[in-house]
């Protein structure tokens, strides 16, 4: 598998992530998670919709919760045609309880504890720390990649803004 060194850090210190940058114009990379109740989902599952995935490293840090309750809030005005999906390593009953004690209902979390399958296929899987750095991409409705960015520090917000620009002009 592909090591990328040197591309994120973490508190300033640099980190190793495996697999391979996906860019805009790939075909999105499928994938096997685990939803809160147990049940595997891939990429498949969500084909037609616009998707908005963002990865990060724990639902139980400050960043990852503010991201997420950020896109749960800007889910209510997107429409049922764009899912917004949020890939941690934590595991399925933590995310549901993350998720209940957060009033997070618009945003599905999916976990990747079991394979890895969504960190190694979007390039996102921090080798050190077995947990998924920050990023967040935008799939459009033929499984194609139009957004995509990997934050070089995974302590840091991502650019909301422009990801949402990029799933709504995809509608």
């Amino acid at each position: 598998m592909n090591e990328r060194s040197g591309v994120i850090t973490f508190q300033g210190n640099p980190l190793t992530l495996l697999g391979d940058e996906i860019k805009v114009g790939d075909k999105a990379p499928e994938f096997s998670a685990t939803d809160n109740g147990l049940a595997p989902k891939t990429l498949a599952d969500y084909a037609g919709k616009v998707l908005i995935l963002s990865a990060v490293p724990s639902l139980d840090t400050p960043v990852c919760d503010m991201e997420t309750r950020r896109f749960n809030n800007e889910a209510a005005n997107l429409g049922d045609e764009i899912k917004i999906l949020t890939l941690s390593m934590d595991l399925p009953f933590a995310q549901a309880r993350w998720c209940g004690a957060a009033g997070v209902e618009a945003v599905e979390t999916l976990s990747d504890y079991m394979s890895s399958s969504f960190g190694e296929a979007y390039g996102v899987l921090i080798k050190e720390l077995r947990l998924l750095s920050r990023a967040v991409f935008v799939v459009d409705k033929a499984g194609v990649v139009q957004y995509a960015q990997y934050l070089n520090e995974i302590t840091e917000e991502p650019d909301y803004d422009s990801a949402l620009a990029a799933a709504k002009k995809l509608v």
